[in-house]
């Protein structure tokens, strides 16, 4: 998915300006747009992978001018409408429809310290050894698909080396769009600047990226 989520080695979008103490959140809503977030998720309804989906579905002009947590309420929006959680004339009115099923929520308060403290593990076992072998010369596969995808556009077609194994997680591109968890191995793969930028970037400076099986070919 080439949308303007990706924009890792693009132009024109200014120096990051980092902020001297900034504060976990900028104002109240925003903590209560990540707690309605994961109390939502208890329900199952979508994965991590989905979610990251729905903000890359967000029209280019929205999403460029939207700050972080806006990203996030709009896809908490649009995720809690499209898995009938709520309607979207509740959302309009903020208002439980009159014949609307009363459900008690997955999560309740004293399950949040362990579940804020476990997480989700997205490491699976699974049968075979690794494809690829610390050292190896690899290539990121050219590839565009119109779905979710972890394989940034800069590193496409370009040639690495693998320097660490990871172990096996769930894929992202099919466990976005419930095609199933499709478990692989993920290495840290290490591309040179140069690779990437070409002879203008630092010959010392170096990307490493998580790669999935899928994304790689044996160069």
């Amino acid at each position: 998915m080439n949308g303007v989520h990706d924009m890792g080695g693009m132009h024109g979008m200014g120096p990051i300006q980092a902020e001297k103490n900034e504060p976990v959140f900028h104002a109240p809503w925003e903590g209560r747009t990540l707690a309605l977030t994961l109390a939502v998720a208890a329900w199952s309804k979508w994965n991590i992978d989905a979610g990251r989906h729905q903000i890359e579905l967000i029209p280019a002009a929205e999403y460029l001018r939207m700050s972080y947590y806006e990203k996030w309420y709009t896809r908490l929006v649009e995720l809690l409408a499209k898995t009938g959680l709520v309607t979207r004339e509740e959302l309009t009115s903020g208002k439980p429809e009159a014949d609307s099923p009363k459900a008690t929520p997955p999560l309740t308060a004293d399950r949040v310290p362990r579940m804020l403290a476990n997480g989700t593990l997205a490491s699976r076992e699974i049968p075979g050894a690794p494809r690829f072998q610390l050292g190896q010369q690899v290539r990121a596969r050219n590839m565009h698909p119109t779905g979710h995808t972890r394989l940034p556009r800069y590193a496409r077609g370009k040639l690495g080396t693998v320097d660490r194994h990871h172990g096996a997680f769930v894929f992202p591109d099919t466990n976005a769009h419930f095609l199933g968890e499709k478990p692989q191995h993920v290495y840290s793969v290490r591309f040179a600047a140069r690779e990437l930028w070409g002879d203008q970037a630092s010959p010392r400076d170096a990307v490493y990226i998580d790669l999935w099986d899928d994304y790689l070919e044996p160069a």
